[in-house]
């Protein structure tokens, strides 16, 4: 087996491995496919050239998807070593790059994608009209360690001592309604745990198991009209008038929607991260996306006592 992976480590150039860490993650051809930008076909011949050359089977085609074979668990370990190694070299020679061009990868949530990161984007586009802004609004968090993006600005700050975190905001969550649900049946009575009301939660809320809370009310004798995964859809339902929910603050009052009981909050603030790589942070059209996010944040209302990480641009 050593002697196989010997071979891998002479013979292996990174294109194959890209593939073969692709086939590990996602468990099948059409899902590595669409990672590394192929068709299912040519992932699969590589991945039969690959085998032919090392000698060695390195996935078990299961009803599970593709698993690793023992010899494949030895190839994995040599394969996220190339990986890193590739990661640093892209890294550590951006991280000096003082050109105002390029393109600058920026993952976020749909909502901050919307009300914030646009405007950023539009700004930044003002001043550096050369440097092109990726923008992934999906749920998954990419991860930055691995470069799938530069800049992450997401509600949830990570623990990887390699990466420069900025707390962009902190804002309260209240609950709220339209003008329409309103109208329709009125306000809900304090100590009635939301009786005869329609209700519309997060759904990571609801599948969490607890003893689920707005702004510190029960709501066991509400009715959950919907459970939806995405802030930007809890927006849109309040809006809409399908029931009572909860909100950031200052993003529902952009809504134009009413706050209910303005007197309390809910015990969890709604946070905004920024996040990046410390090898990228002074990356002249990284630091400006950076900058031009920060400003647009530092000009909504909320909490303005922000812990800042990030060293100063320079």
């Amino acid at each position: 087996m050593q002697n196989c992976i010997e071979a891998e480590g002479s013979s292996l150039n990174w294109d194959d491995t890209r593939i073969f860490l692709a086939i590990y993650r996602e468990r099948s051809l059409r899902g590595a496919a669409r990672l590394v930008g192929l068709d299912q076909a040519t992932v699969g011949r590589r991945l039969a050239a690959l085998e032919r050359a090392l000698g060695a089977t390195l996935f078990l085609r299961t009803s599970n998807g593709y698993v690793l074979t023992p010899v494949g668990e030895v190839a994995l370990r040599w394969a996220e070593k190339m990986e890193q190694s590739a990661i640093d070299l892209v890294r550590q020679t951006q991280g000096v790059d003082e050109r105002l061009a390029g393109e600058v990868r920026v993952t976020t949530t749909d909502a901050i994608g919307l009300e914030f990161v646009m405007s950023a984007i539009r700004h930044l586009h003002d001043e550096h009209p050369n440097v092109r802004v990726l923008l992934d609004t999906s749920t998954q968090v990419q991860n930055l360690a691995r470069r799938e993006a530069d800049i992450a600005v997401r509600t949830i700050k990570p623990d990887n001592p390699d990466l420069l975190t900025r707390r962009l905001a902190v804002w309260p969550v209240g609950l709220y309604a339209s003008v329409d649900y309103l109208e329709r049946h009125g306000e809900p009575v304090p100590g009635e745990s939301f009786e005869g009301h329609d209700l519309v939660c997060y759904l990571p809320h609801m599948q969490a198991r607890r003893l689920l809370t707005f702004v510190g009310e029960p709501i066991h004798a509400g009715r959950i009209v919907s459970g939806l995964n995405s802030s930007l859809l809890l927006r849109a339902a309040v809006g809409a008038g399908l029931g009572l929910g909860e909100l950031a603050v200052p993003i529902a009052e952009r809504d134009g929607l009413v706050r209910i009981w303005p007197d309390r909050v809910s015990a969890m603030a709604y946070e905004v991260w920024m996040v990046t790589h410390k090898d990228l942070r002074h990356t002249a059209r990284v630091s400006a996306m950076i900058d031009h996010i920060a400003k647009v944040f530092e000009e909504t209302p909320g909490d303005k006592k922000n812990s800042v990480e990030f060293p100063p641009s320079s």
